[in-house]
């Protein structure tokens, strides 16, 4: 196949991507965008459920006592979040009991987070963990909101744009001259063709990088199996499986006697977080804020602590999802992810128009044609 042939070929694969999948593609792009700045943006939304009175920490209890005055009979503790870097509020995660005659759903329970004041336990503000504007825009962005299915077909739409990335700039490579040709703005007459070439062309790389790492979190399983990771998580089905557990009601140990217990084996570490044991498993998490985060269990029967081995580090999920998210990659990348976002989304409606506009000259060139060969076979008539 000649290179006419070729570049052909790709631009009819590029076109139909773009068309087939445009609609899709324009809110996972611009949710992506948005929920770079997620911190941020939650503040702008949130802002009384940050406006504490200090960074003074009270004994956990007091806030776990706190959160059950809020909660309703049935409900559970699940967890509680110390302010990370020393800023913010704690949060005191609840799982919701289960109406009576409810029907048993398929994902996890639903789970309420109260916000505390850290000097006073003082309620700032609860929110329920399935509404907010950017839980929402999290569901679209990780599944379209569509259940069971959702996280798959975002997944395979990361890879249709690994393929887009690709085709695109192929297309984008001068037929003629250097390559250097491609850079100039006005290499067609319209505007919106323009915008499509030259941000095209700057958000390719980065744009085949997220989406490599939005379908390596959506297929984890394939991709650990390439990486001789497996998937990760604890036995028994992993996160998903995790998430259904419903905690302990009573545990045998209190959280201060938990956190006595672990603190032994990481001295000199700051508490992030403690999750209670569940049905599924009866150890108590901690975890410290380490670089790489570290893990203690505190068994809740026999209280024995043992550490676990530190997550992070050199697992490439983790960096995966860390570049996709921009969790602590600096200011720049996070900034090359905002365009990488939003940038695609102008690359379907251009494209749209493009292809639009066309569809309109070809059925002009079509009428002409008939037209002509009228002409032609009247006169010869």
């Amino acid at each position: 196949m000649n290179k006419i042939r070729w570049r052909k070929a790709w631009f009819q694969v590029h076109k139909w991507i773009g068309l087939l999948l445009a609609v899709l593609i324009i809110p996972i792009s611009l949710t992506g965008a948005a929920l770079v700045w997620h911190d941020a943006l939650d503040r702008a939304l949130n802002p009384k459920r940050f406006a504490v009175s200090g960074q003074a920490l009270l004994p956990l209890d007091r806030y776990v006592a706190a959160a059950r005055a809020r909660a309703a009979p049935g409900d559970r503790v699940a967890s509680i979040a110390l302010p990370e870097d020393g800023h913010g509020p704690v949060a005191v995660t609840i799982a919701t009991a289960p109406k009576p005659g409810a029907k048993p759903q398929g994902g996890p329970p639903a789970r309420t987070t109260v916000f505390l004041d850290p000097p006073s336990a003082r309620v700032l503000d609860v929110a329920n963990n399935r509404a907010g504007l950017v839980r929402t825009m999290h569901v679209i962005h990780g599944s379209l909101m569509v259940p069971g299915l959702g996280r798959s077909i975002v997944g395979w739409i990361g890879v249709a744009m690994m393929v887009s990335s690709f085709t695109g700039l192929w297309l984008w490579w001068p037929t003629v001259g250097r390559w250097v040709r491609g850079l100039r703005w006005r290499r067609h007459r319209n505007t919106d063709t323009n915008l499509h070439y030259l941000t095209g062309f700057w958000v390719a790389l980065p744009l085949f990088v997220l989406s490599l790492t939005g379908a390596w979190i959506s297929f984890p399983a394939f991709f650990g199996a390439l990486t001789g990771e497996g998937a990760r998580g604890p036995a028994g089905g992993g996160r998903a499986a995790m998430m259904r557990a419903r905690p302990l009601d009573a545990p045998a140990l209190s959280i201060a006697a938990v956190v006595a217990r672990a603190k032994p084996l990481v001295p000199e570490a700051r508490l992030r977080s403690v999750t209670w044991p569940t049905d599924r498993s009866s150890d108590w998490r901690l975890s410290y804020d380490t670089q790489p985060v570290r893990s203690v269990t505190v068994a809740d029967d026999s209280g024995v602590a043992a550490a676990e081995r530190a997550r992070g580090g050199t697992s490439v999920a983790r960096w995966m999802r860390r570049i996709h998210d921009g969790t602590d990659m600096g200011w720049l990348w996070q900034a090359i992810i905002f365009a990488g976002g939003v940038i695609p989304a102008l690359l379907g409606i251009t494209g749209v128009i493009m292809w639009w506009r066309a569809r309109g000259w070809k059925a002009d060139l079509a009428a002409r044609q008939r037209a002509k060969r009228a002409r032609v076979e009247g006169s010869a008539a």
